[in-house]
């Protein structure tokens, strides 16, 4: 793997890592290309206006790096999107402001409130079993995809298994086929793909997002357009795992994975 295309910087709320730290771990793991995707949630009520980053600052400071380390790694500037129903508008007109190359649109937010901390604190999310938490979550999810067109990939689509009381005792993809199938063809008729993202093997899962069986359903379905990021908030979680992807991605029927460039899909055959 040649791509780490998930990562954060302390233009992100929850990472204090600079871009150059996360260039220069990017660089020391051997990769060629990475892609900064900040947080930007607009309208997540747990977190404040001042946790979503400015996109000028963004991209003043992330361009001129690209020059710098032209070379040694090619540096691609993206964004991570908070999605929700009735954002599809808004993202719409952001979007197209600026010159990402790259827009992972995924789910932070569950009932205008944040999945962890909801999970942590708030006592209507507490008295949930796993099993209605995640129904709930995946429901929004793809009431979420229904009603926002403007992202390339959904990002780490069963991550709030990490959040459950009993995490992925209470999980399957056969559990919840009704509902993340109709993720899955929401996505692929609209020519959107989805992320393998490596940090559910970091937060102790036995699997990254998804679960392999909803890798192998995606490919049945018919969806190609694969990403790869580590989701890393620090340079030591740069390309975690990565020596288990090409595995992973085969094993559920992948020959190529996916690379965003001017939000154009560029496809790498795995090795």
């Amino acid at each position: 793997m040649r791509a780490d295309v998930h990562m954060h910087t302390n233009f992100s709320h929850d990472s204090e890592a600079t871009p150059e730290q996360m260039i220069e771990g990017a660089i020391q793991k051997g990769l060629e290309v990475i892609c900064f995707t900040d947080h930007y949630d607009k309208d997540n009520m747990s977190w404040g206006p001042e946790d979503i980053f400015e996109p000028e600052p963004y991209f003043q400071t992330l361009v001129p790096l690209q020059e710098k380390y032209r070379g040694k790694i090619e540096v691609r500037i993206g964004v991570e999107l908070g999605l929700q129903p009735h954002l599809g508008e808004f993202y719409h007109e952001f979007v197209a402001k600026y010159p990402f190359d790259f827009v992972i649109g995924s789910l932070h937010s569950v009932r205008r409130k944040d999945v962890v901390y909801g999970m942590r604190h708030d006592p209507e999310f507490q008295k949930l079993t796993d099993e209605e938490f995640y129904r709930i979550t995946l429901e929004e999810m793809l009431e979420d995809v229904r009603k926002n067109q403007d992202f390339d990939v959904l990002g780490h689509i069963d991550y709030m298994v990490r959040y459950g009381k009993a995490q992925e005792k209470e999980y399957s993809y056969a559990r919840y086929a009704d509902i993340i199938d109709e993720i899955l063809r929401t996505v692929i008729g609209k020519g959107k793909g989805i992320e393998l993202n490596m940090a559910g093997l970091k937060y102790g899962l036995p699997f990254a997002h998804p679960h392999p069986d909803i890798l192998k359903r995606y490919r049945e379905l018919g969806g190609e357009i694969i990403t790869v990021g580590a989701d890393g908030h620090k340079p030591e979680h740069i390309a975690y795992d990565y020596d288990k992807v090409s595995d992973i991605l085969k094993s559920c029927g992948f020959r190529y994975y996916t690379e965003f460039a001017g939000r154009r899909p560029v496809f790498r055959q795995l090795t």
